[in-house]
């Protein structure tokens, strides 16, 4: 049934790998219970926010928080999405685009985890390109910011490999101890000749526009 009281609850984008589904309670229950099976090498931090560095069941407790928090707060003028990165009904890991003011600054922000067992199959790209599909192609965004610790490898190499341009870098100190985080930007001109494909789709996209301050599509 569609939702017309929250239609971002029916959005999806799907490529013929796996499918990202807005997060609906049903699924931030699911990525709670992944993100405490681990995310990453329990040596490094590779967030900003260092949230991991919670025991269950307080970490999960802490992410539906954030899933719920997230989704109150969506308005025309800011608004951060998150998707279940789901693969053959599964959860796999978390997708967000974040936008301020974005009717006039036409600009957004990426980030993502996946499950560690998923990593290291190429589905951290694929997150990635399905995610700025809908930015650019579904929002139609003029420019898309991301970054990652200078030891994030796997992250950066997605970021090099689809036509990012290093723009700058900026020190945080997650656990303690300072680290630098390189700074990114993908214009809507280096998607489209990149990282635009023909095989990603989305769905209930147009009734979603009026909630982030957009005009729905004819």
């Amino acid at each position: 049934m569609f939702n017309s009281n929250w239609p971002l609850f029916d959005l999806r984008v799907t490529t013929p790998r796996l499918e990202l589904r807005y997060v609906t309670d049903e699924l931030g229950f699911e990525l709670a219970n992944l993100a405490a099976k681990g995310v990453h090498d329990p040596a490094k931090m590779p967030f900003i926010v260092p949230w991991t560095d919670v025991a269950p069941p307080l970490l999960q407790q802490n992410c539906l928080r954030f899933y719920w928090t997230e989704r109150a707060n969506t308005s025309p003028e800011h608004w951060d999405l998150l998707f279940a990165a789901v693969v053959d009904g599964q959860a796999i890991g978390l997708t967000s685009l974040t936008g301020a003011n974005f009717a006039t600054t036409r600009s957004f922000n990426t980030g993502s985890w996946l499950g560690r067992a998923f990593q290291g199959k190429g589905l951290g790209k694929e997150v990635r390109l399905a995610t700025l599909h809908l930015g650019f192609l579904g929002l139609e965004a003029e420019l898309a910011r991301t970054s990652a610790y200078e030891d994030n490898a796997p992250s950066l190499g997605v970021t090099r490999s689809i036509g990012y341009i290093r723009t700058g870098e900026s020190a945080h100190s997650p656990r303690g101890v300072p680290q630098r985080s390189m700074e990114f930007e993908l214009s809507r001109e280096q998607f489209l000749k990149t990282a635009n494909r023909s095989d990603i789709e989305m769905h209930n996209i147009a009734a979603c526009l009026p909630m982030l301050g957009l005009e729905k599509q004819a």
